[in-house]
C-alpha cells in the first residue's frame, strides 16, 4: 500500500476518534454543533483552613452547585512533573552567580532537587473546569433527528459565524456564572485561549509524544480538521 493512502487512512481513522471539529476563539466546537470552554481552576488547602473558613468554604460551594443550572464536567489531570529544564535553568544561573556564598547555595539546592527526583516522582496536579453549550440542550428533538445521532453521532458540523457568535455569548454568560461561583470560594480561574487549548488536548492525547514535541505557535498551523 502506497504510504500517502496509509497516511490518509490514520489521519481519517483519527478524525473519526475525537469529537472535536475545531479549536477558535478560545472556544472547542465539537462535531455535533455544541460548544466547549475549558477552566483552569486553583486549589484550595482546606485542611489548613479554621472550621469557620471551611464551613464558608461548603456553604459557597452550596450554593455554587445550586445556582448551576447546566452540566458541568470537572477534570483533574495529573502528570508527572520534568525537572530536567528547571535543573539546566538553575546550572546556568549558578555559573553565572559572583557572589561565592549564592553560589554554593545553589549548587547544594540543585544537588537537593536531584536527590529529591531520585526518590519518587514529583506529580503535579492541574484542575479543569469544563464549561458546555449546547443550543438543543431545552428542545425535544423529534424522532428523526435521534436517529440521524445514533446511524452517525459523530458528523462533523460547521457552524456559520453568525451563529457561532450567537451560541458563544451564551456560552460566556456560562463562564461567568461559574467562576463568579468558584471565585466565592476562593478558587481563581482562567479561561484558557486558543494555544493553550490545543496544547492541552494534545498533551492529553499524546501523553508520551508531548514530552519530547512540543508544539509551536497557532498562527503556524492549521486549526481545522
Amino acid at each position: 500500500m502506497p504510504a500517502n493512502k496509509a497516511a490518509n487512512k490514520i489521519s481519517a481513522a483519527t478524525q473519526d476518534f475525537l469529537d472535536i471539529a475545531e479549536i477558535k476563539d478560545n472556544t472547542v466546537v465539537m462535531k455535533d454543533g455544541t460548544l466547549r470552554a475549558v477552566l483552569l481552576a486553583s486549589s484550595i488547602n482546606f485542611a489548613l483552613k479554621s472550621e469557620d473558613e471551611q464551613n464558608a468554604v461548603v456553604d459557597s460551594y452550596i450554593r455554587f452547585l445550586n445556582n448551576i443550572s447546566f452540566t458541568l464536567q470537572i477534570v483533574i489531570q495529573s502528570r508527572e512533573l520534568d525537572m530536567e529544564n528547571y535543573l539546566e535553568y538553575l546550572k546556568v544561573k549558578e555559573k553565572e552567580q559572583t557572589n561565592k556564598l549564592l553560589k554554593l547555595q545553589t549548587g547544594e539546592y540543585i544537588e537537593y532537587i536531584k536527590e529529591l527526583t531520585s526518590l519518587g516522582k514529583i506529580m503535579n496536579k492541574r484542575f479543569y473546569i469544563v464549561v458546555p453549550y449546547n443550543a438543543l440542550s431545552d428542545k425535544k428533538k423529534n424522532f428523526f433527528a435521534q436517529l440521524g445521532e445514533a446511524l452517525k453521532p459523530a458528523t462533523s458540523i460547521k457552524l456559520k459565524e453568525k451563529t457561532f457568535l450567537r451560541y458563544q455569548e451564551m456560552l460566556n454568560r456560562r463562564i461567568d456564572s461559574v467562576a463568579g461561583g468558584l471565585e466565592a470560594m476562593g478558587i481563581n480561574v482562567i479561561r484558557l485561549d486558543t494555544q493553550s487549548l490545543i496544547e492541552l488536548y494534545y498533551r492529553t492525547y499524546n501523553p508520551e509524544t508531548a514530552k519530547n514535541q512540543t508544539l509551536g505557535e497557532i498562527d503556524k498551523m492549521r486549526l481545522e480538521a
